[in-house]
């Protein structure tokens, strides 16, 4: 890579750091979120964040929209949503008469750099559907004619609390989105005071509004990120590390992973897949180019894995009962046991 195309790099990366920085000033205690979130920007992938009720997952994504700047749409996971609503919406204009306008997606077209599906487990799979092409081809097919959203990523989350009128995203939606992210309240006692007390937190439309919008031009960050995934290096020691820690999600008894009073042999049903190795490697080394590296080392692969790869684990109906417990340790237990360079 050229000099100029370095020094370029360097010019993004203090703005992604800018980014970062920007999106703290309203979010506290979220700072591990704040960077991997970063991360999804410029690996160009979808990420979906869970948490408990009222802990900040809308107002964090709220925060990161308008500092990426670009266009934004947000829709609300109801029961009674459907696909078309993704599209269009009809109404009776002033003149009486059935009018249609375009839906939260065709708004903006070829400007749309973020949509946001807000309880998006609250929606049909009809609607998943329709969600999984966005998320996958960045297009759609409406009126007769393809529409395309170069630059758009989608940002969903989930409240873990309430099953209720819910539907479980299938596992290839689920495949789509480059992370899952656990979203909760901050341990420390002095953040939590700030949220309770300090008053700039009661009203989340002015804290919104007081971030500097377009901190990053959304519509050069697929260039970027290509030259990103051009610029950070490996070497075939590396490489094998990475592969090695795929793998174990399949043949754990492969790897020494074991956990206790857990059949590994029947424990999994399927792990990670050739699209989440790529996003793996794909997160991985954005993290290395914000952390100043140009080259890929064993820790930017261990600051992204568990969000990469955790969600692409299924295990057998007997053990997905308790997947909360499990696939942590699980994780765990493969960056043990896997031996790193």
């Amino acid at each position: 890579m050229s000099k100029a195309a370095d020094t370029n790099l360097n010019d993004w990366r203090d703005r992604a750091l800018e980014f970062e920085a920007e999106i703290k000033k309203a979010i506290i205690g979220q700072d591990h979120a704040i960077k991997l979130l970063t991360i999804a920007v410029f690996a160009r992938g979808h990420a979906l964040l869970e948490g408990d009720v009222g802990v900040g997952k809308t107002t964090l994504l709220r925060a990161l929209a308008r500092v990426l700047g670009g266009d934004y749409e947000r829709i609300e996971g109801t029961i009674d949503l459907m696909p078309n609503d993704l599209i269009y919406h009809t109404y009776i204009n002033e003149e009486g008469r059935p009018a249609v306008d375009p839906g939260p997606l065709l708004k903006y077209e070829e400007k749309l750099a973020t949509f946001f599906f807000n309880e998006v487990n609250r929606a049909r799979p009809q609607v998943h559907s329709l969600l999984l092409r966005v998320m996958a081809e960045r297009s759609v097919t409406a009126f007769n004619r393809e529409y395309y959203f170069p630059h758009v990523q989608v940002f969903a989350d989930r409240n873990r609390v309430e099953k209720e009128e819910t539907f479980e995203l299938p596992a290839a939606a689920r495949d789509r989105f480059l992370m899952e992210l656990t979203i909760a309240m901050p341990d420390d006692l002095d953040l939590q005071r700030q949220l309770m007390f300090d008053t700039r937190f009661f009203d989340v439309d002015k804290l919104i509004d007081s971030l500097k919008p377009g901190v990053l031009p959304f519509d050069q960050l697929n260039d970027i990120s290509a030259q990103i995934q051009h610029h950070i290096k490996t070497t075939p020691t590396i490489e094998n590390y990475a592969l090695d820690l795929c793998r174990a999600t399949r043949n754990p008894a492969e790897f020494g992973v074991k956990l206790e009073g857990v059949d590994m042999d029947k424990m999994i049903a399927s792990g990670v897949s050739p699209r989440g190795m790529g996003m793996l490697m794909r997160a991985s080394k954005v993290a290395a180019w914000i952390n100043g590296r140009d080259a890929l080392v064993p820790e930017d692969i261990h600051s992204v894995l568990h969000e990469t790869i955790a969600h692409r684990i299924f295990l057998t109906p007997i053990y997905e009962l308790h997947r909360t417990e499990l696939v942590p340790a699980f994780m765990e237990q493969i960056v043990n046991q896997v031996v790193a360079p």
